[in-house]
């Protein structure tokens, strides 16, 4: 009997019966079913988000208007903003409504922005900034990654809204600065003609030092000048002094010779008379007694005469006398007023000399003040250059980068079209397994009649191999043709992707084959648990990494992992030599599991064990 004649022999007992093929066909659907099914309902859940119901509650009272900012309710505006953008179907609801529709599995999750929120927010510009809070309630009873995908959400809410309020804060930031540069330049300016004006000032203070210094010179003479002016004068009022003494004793002396002369200017009439009467008792005729008389009045005239020029003298004198003491009053005057001038002359060329001193430091204060001013225009006019000069809408630009600065660009060398083409390489494979192993459920491993006519262990292994082998091959075809036509996942290399179910198919038959040859219903029973080693191993949901150590070492030795992998690299335009690779690793467990078959159908033909004697505890 050739391996043609024994498939088509197994296939004949299969579908001998009705049940016999509606039994087959079921077995050859479950591949379908499973695979179809589980990634049709997983095909794209991220696109039906919007139908997730979610509550949002707004407790927020808003910020109170300031002198530069309006009053806001940044809950208010978040909260409309998810709305509108319809991520998932929000419901504004209160609090209290939120509570019993998380109770009820009315919402998936809730969002809560509290009574403090844009209080919160507006208090980074006060003295004590804290941060604004969002509220996530969640219940797990309802469903886990309803949470998880809730805290995605509000990590995302929570990078907008700051992302937002970043914005709005580098904004007002960027044109406190447009200002700041705008005063700098200004004060540049001002700094500018301080600088110039202290140029000039320190030239009028050059040459208010050099009218000092003159100054001081000049003081310093009218010093001595008046210095030597107080010790003349002072001799002068000495000499004045003496002179006016020697007048007053002149003018005294005169005063008694005038006297002198005056009485005896006086007495010359009444000794007239007394002659005249002396000369008339003595009987003197008349003509005697008037030219004696005669010759008294000549006398008499000539004392009158002298006693006039006499009192003129004298009245002189006391004139002289007079103004001598004047003078000599005014040279002590002065002199007080000379050593009073003297003394001032002495305190102004003090005063000259420290005002020359005083203005020499002026000048070189005012010399550090133009180098100041000067350090001062060129410090303020490098720091108004170092501000950018952006006009309104460049800095409404900077602000958005400011908030977010970093744009997440993907390149990517193969990518999954969706979540459900995401999972499809792994549910194929699993898919793949499960529909071999319902498939020898039915399906004999070896036919005794077979290793009982004939000697060949190897025609009867390919035999037994190549039954459920064709019958995996159409399960990998029916589950491509759901996959690439009813679910419409795109295919990179659709042969490739064929050829690696048909592939793990033949390769999972190989290995169930060689567990049955060998060790028969307790086979069957370790090709499931097989099947659960690699589903935890093959790395089809979270990376083979994130195992723990033995189960990361399975990883690399069983044959599901390999069969992901190979389906990703075609399914989705990955590196072709490394399928390569996986197929040639897969090719190894084949040819394996059929040598071992093979040596078991061997040991078959010349040996009878216990176990072929003995009914199975497995059915």
């Amino acid at each position: 009997m050739k391996i043609p004649q024994m498939i088509a022999a197994e296939f004949r007992r299969l579908t001998s019966t009705k049940m016999s093929v509606l039994a087959l066909l079921a077995l050859v659907a479950v591949p379908v079913l499973y695979g179809g099914l589980y990634l049709w309902a997983n095909q794209d859940p991220y696109a039906k988000f919007p139908d997730v119901p979610v509550a949002v509650v707004v407790e927020d009272a808003g910020s109170p208007a300031t002198a530069d900012e309006p009053a806001r309710n940044i809950g208010d505006e978040v909260a409309d903003e998810l709305v509108a953008d319809g991520a998932f179907d929000w419901h504004r609801v209160s609090a209290e409504d939120a509570v019993a529709g998380l109770d009820e599995s009315r919402y998936d999750f809730a969002v809560t922005f509290p009574a403090d929120f844009s209080a919160a927010l507006a208090s980074v510009a006060t003295d004590a900034p804290r941060q604004a809070e969002i509220v996530l309630s969640t219940n797990d009873a309802n469903s886990y990654l309803a949470g998880t995908i809730g805290s995605q959400a509000v990590e995302r809410i929570r990078a907008t809204v700051a992302e937002k309020v970043g914005e709005e804060a580098a904004s007002t930031l960027l044109d406190a600065i447009h200002t700041i540069r705008g005063s700098l330049v200004e004060a540049a300016d001002g700094a500018s003609q301080l600088t110039d004006g202290a140029a000039s000032a320190v030239e009028g203070a050059t040459r208010l030092g050099d009218g000092a210094g003159q100054l001081a010179d000049g003081t310093a003479q009218l010093r001595d000048g008046t210095a030597q002016l107080a010790d003349g004068s002072a001799s002068l009022a000495d000499g004045a002094a003496q002179v006016a003494d020697g007048n007053a004793q002149l003018a005294a002396t005169a005063d008694r010779v005038g006297a002198a002369v005056g009485d005896a200017a006086a007495a010359v009439p009444q000794a007239r008379a007394d002659i005249q009467a002396e000369l008339a008792a003595r009987g003197l005729d008349q003509a005697s007694i008037d030219a004696v008389l005669a010759r008294l009045d000549t006398l008499g005239g000539a004392i009158t005469s002298g006693n006039e020029q006499v009192q003129e003298a004298v009245g002189q004198i006391d004139q002289l006398a007079a103004g001598s003491r004047q003078v000599a009053d005014g040279a002590s005057q002065l002199a007080a007023g000379s050593r009073t001038a003297a003394d001032g002359a002495a305190q102004a060329a003090d005063g000259a000399a420290r005002l020359s001193d005083g203005i020499g430091t002026l000048e070189t204060g005012l010399g550090e003040l133009q180098s100041g001013a000067g350090t001062l225009r060129d410090g303020l006019a490098d720091g108004a250059a170092q501000l950018p000069d952006s006009p309104d809408d460049v800095r409404a630009a900077q602000a958005s980068t400011i908030a977010d600065p970093i744009a997440l660009e993907t390149s990517s060398i193969a990518q999954a079209a969706n979540y459900g083409a995401g999972l499809a390489p792994f549910f194929a494979a699993l898919a793949g397994w499960i529909g071999i192993y319902a498939l020898f459920l039915i399906v004999k491993p070896i036919s005794r009649r077979a290793v009982t006519a004939l000697h060949s262990p190897i025609r009867v292994t390919l035999a037994g191999w190549l039954t459920p082998g064709l019958l995996g091959a159409v399960q990998m075809i029916a589950l491509y043709v759901v996959l690439a036509v009813t679910l419409g996942f795109q295919m990179q290399h659709p042969a490739g992707v064929v050829g690696t179910m048909v592939l793990a198919s033949a390769t999972y038959a190989a290995i169930i084959l060689a567990l049955n040859v060998w060790l028969g219903s307790v086979g069957q029973f370790l090709g499931l648990v097989l099947m659960v080693l690699q589903l935890v191993t093959a790395g089809g949901t979270f990376p083979w990494q994130t195992l723990p150590a033995p189960l990361a070492a399975l990883h690399q030795v069983l044959p599901m992992g390999y069969v992901v992998d190979m389906m990703r690299q075609f399914m989705y335009g990955g590196d072709l030599s490394r399928a390569a690779g996986d197929a040639g690793v897969l090719a190894i467990w084949l040819v394996s599991a059929l040598v071992i078959a093979a040596i078991g159908v061997t040991r078959m033909t010349h040996y009878r064990t216990l176990r072929d004697l003995q009914p199975s505890l497995i059915g």
